[in-house]
């Protein structure tokens, strides 16, 4: 039983006979017999034939030998390189997840509910943990900001920057 041939679009059809024409003139302007190129890649002239005509059922790793033998296996390197349809795609997921993320708690509403209310402090009321430090999250979280300046750095008592400077003072002569 012969092995089953690809459901191509009209297109890659077209982009195969189109590739496999180019492989043709490629091996025609290095003025090499189909029988050589044939033997060099391993496989039949009957092969290197449905090659030249852009045949699917050819494999990939076939059409990479010819490319080998007309030492244009570096144009292998071009297939998929550039990938705009992907790269949107990749894009979407990487932001999609961040606007998920963005939720709104719940709002509290309706009988029964005030002092759920007062205790959640509204709907936007940071749930504060206790860690094993002792300390809330809200607690750990000021130890993070950064601390309030008392003086500028200029009026400091030993003047602007000492010893900070990366300008070298000149010697006198």
């Amino acid at each position: 039983m012969p092995g089953k041939t690809a459901n191509l679009l009209p297109v890659t059809e077209r982009l195969l006979r189109a590739l496999g024409e180019r492989l043709r003139i490629a091996r025609l302007r290095r003025r090499l017999p189909a029988k050589q190129v044939a033997e060099r890649a391993g496989m039949t002239v009957p092969t290197l034939r449905a090659i030249e005509h852009g045949s699917a059922s050819a494999t990939l790793g076939a059409y990479a030998s010819v490319m080998q033998v007309l030492q244009l296996e570096a144009g292998l390197a071009l297939v998929a390189q550039d990938d705009p349809l992907g790269r949107q795609l990749q894009d979407k997921a990487l932001t999609a997840p961040l606007t998920a993320r963005r939720s709104r708690a719940p709002s509290v509403s309706g009988p029964g509910h005030a002092d759920l209310r007062a205790t959640m402090g509204g709907a936007h009321a940071r749930k504060t943990t206790q860690h094993a430090s002792g300390k809330s999250s809200d607690e750990l979280l000021e130890l993070l900001s950064p601390l309030p300046r008392t003086m500028p750095l200029a009026s400091t008592p030993l003047g602007p920057a000492t010893g900070l400077s990366s300008r070298r003072k000149s010697k006198p002569r």
